[in-house]
């Protein structure tokens, strides 16, 4: 019987940095590959493997954080960097799989480091439009390097960029409205529905704006508002045409079906997502002042294709998004158009074919 082919994934750190191995993961299985991955037992990422019951086998490293600002704890992360790529190495060099992918997050760093030690062949994936910091150390030990949007080909060796696209998960395209109709106890669906996707941590800044004009919303449209955890307001329960919600799981799937427009923030995943489904929205990026620009340079390549209506963070205020609101579904038809126009590509298939081609 011929030996099964073995493969490693990383990543960690947010459910974004997992969620695109949990899309591949499956499809290696089916094909009858051995299935590993490497990440942090105390991460997210062991928590997301764990619950999505998948037949792989996890092993856990140490970790360290990598930052961009001077910390005394800079100097303890490098000696745990340091033993995480020893212990990368001792795990690559017993298993022997013939690639590794990577999606990034710091606990990846040790690992893609580690393949190109053991000439393992390692696939890493950049969402953003420019690397981030782990991505950009991570990139010297790849052997490919896949990206969502064209722009940034420019920030990648040449001889390493492949434009991928981002794999969807395939169960976004089959929710079903009525499910989400029921759960937000809307009576009917006579009036467009909005949907404001805030990430599981949610946004003060973005559910301030929101439910100062709730009353002028409710009057179009009814609102599914996922504020994120701990920001649920008790005073709005009840309400009719508003349905607010910590966070959705399996039932995010079921809320963008009944969904005619979203207002969501600039994550790579999170407006991929939005192009795929082809839902008119307006995005918030998260600014440059609060992180390290990713989200606002996301939003502005949407806009610039016509795919999104862009309210910076600064100038987010009750009157800017209940006039982006109107404008965005006055003109819905016009942004589904372009969306559908995008050329998208068969990011899955793309990414395995990539990752066949380079494995031994």
């Amino acid at each position: 019987m011929a030996k099964s082919k073995k493969i490693v994934f990383t990543g960690g750190g947010t459910v974004g940095h997992v969620t695109l191995n949990l899309i591949l993961i499956p499809k290696f299985l089916k094909d009858g590959w051995e299935v590993h991955y490497i990440g942090d037992k105390h991460g997210i990422e062991h928590e997301q493997i764990d619950k999505s019951g998948l037949d792989v086998t996890f092993h856990s490293i140490a970790t360290g954080k990598l930052r961009r600002y001077f910390s005394w704890q800079n100097m303890l992360d490098v000696f745990k960097v340091g033993w995480g790529i020893l212990q990368s190495i001792a795990i690559i060099a017993k298993i022997r799989p013939q690639a590794l992918f990577s999606k990034g997050g710091f606990v990846s760093v040790p690992v893609v480091l580690a393949a190109r030690h053991c000439h393992i062949p390692a696939i890493i994936h950049e969402s953003d439009i420019t690397p981030g910091l782990a991505n950009k150390i991570a990139i010297k030990g790849a052997k490919k390097v896949c990206c969502n949007f064209p722009e940034t080909m420019k920030y990648l060796p040449p001889e390493k960029a492949v434009l991928t696209g981002s794999p969807i998960r395939q169960e976004l395209f089959k929710g079903n409205p009525q499910n989400a109709l029921h759960l937000c106890n809307f009576p009917d669906h006579s009036k467009p529905v909005l949907l404001i996707i805030g990430g599981s941590l949610g946004s003060r800044i973005v559910n301030e704006a929101v439910r100062k004009i709730l009353p002028e919303l409710l009057k179009e449209f009814y609102v599914i508002h996922l504020c994120g955890k701990g920001n649920l307001d008790n005073s709005l329960t009840g309400l009719l045409g508003y349905a607010q919600f910590e966070y959705a799981n399996e039932e995010l799937t079921d809320m963008f079906a009944l969904a005619d427009i979203a207002i969501s923030r600039a994550g790579a995943n999170s407006i991929c997502e939005l192009l795929a489904l082809h839902k008119p929205n307006i995005l918030i990026p998260l600014s440059a002042a609060a992180s390290r620009g990713d989200q606002v340079l996301n939003a502005n390549s949407f806009k610039k294709q016509g795919f999104s209506y862009v309210i910076e963070e600064e100038n987010l205020t009750d009157q800017t998004l209940l006039t982006a609101v109107k404008e965005v579904y006055s003109n819905k038809d016009k942004y589904i158009k372009n969306m559908s126009e995008s050329g998208q590509m068969d990011s899955i298939s793309t990414i395995i074919s990539l990752i066949k081609e380079q494995s031994k």
